[in-house]
């Protein structure tokens, strides 16, 4: 799961869950306890989330075919691009808030805690306003843009900046893959103790 989806799988109401799912990935290890509790939650849940996903049988099922497409130890990278995309496309069906509203609530709620964010998250947050990155998700050219972006950060030769081709080729299974895991982890997601 990618930015959307993790944002998504927040708790609406609570915006210490929400900062804390979204900077997870740029708070290693035990600096959590750095953070209030209710920032700890969100980064508890952030890394249960990644887990259940990475482990999951249809995400398997979906990084296997991103490796044989040769995008080897990234596959899980681009697969979380591709389920974010297939969130933001079909977003009216999991929610009754249109997508622009749901990106612009979430960005002032970020935009307020910028300060407690940590330095590479403050740089990045506001490309990711400015472009509506969550937003951009629901077409190829979104798409290409973050995995263009994500390529750039990655070790040469990981070829992510080709993926939104394999999208587009095998379109079907990847959102078959999507619309038999998402109910998944949404389930599991409410009945997650964090």
């Amino acid at each position: 799961m990618n930015f959307l989806a993790h944002l998504y799988l927040s708790d609406p109401a609570d915006p210490d869950l929400l900062l804390g799912n979204f900077i997870a990935d740029s708070v290693p290890g035990r600096q959590l306890e750095a953070y209030p509790p209710g920032v700890q939650r969100g980064i508890r849940l952030h890394r249960l989330i990644d887990t259940y996903t990475d482990q999951h049988p249809i995400v398997r099922r979906a990084t296997a075919r991103l490796r044989e497409a040769g995008y080897g130890k990234y596959a899980g990278v681009v697969s979380d691009v591709f389920f974010d995309h297939f969130l933001a496309r079909y977003f009216p069906e999991f929610s009754a808030e249109p997508l622009l509203d749901f990106t612009q609530r979430v960005f002032a709620l970020l935009l307020a805690r910028q300060a407690e964010m940590p330095a590479r998250v403050q740089q990045f947050l506001p490309y990711l306003v400015r472009d509506n990155w969550l937003l951009r998700y629901a077409d190829f050219e979104g798409v290409g843009q973050s995995l263009r972006g994500l390529s750039r950060r990655a070790s040469p030769g990981s070829g992510m900046e080709t993926a939104v081709a394999e999208l587009q080729r095998n379109y079907a299974a990847y959102e078959a893959d999507f619309r038999e895991f998402w109910p998944q982890v949404r389930a599991y997601v409410a009945g997650v103790a964090v």
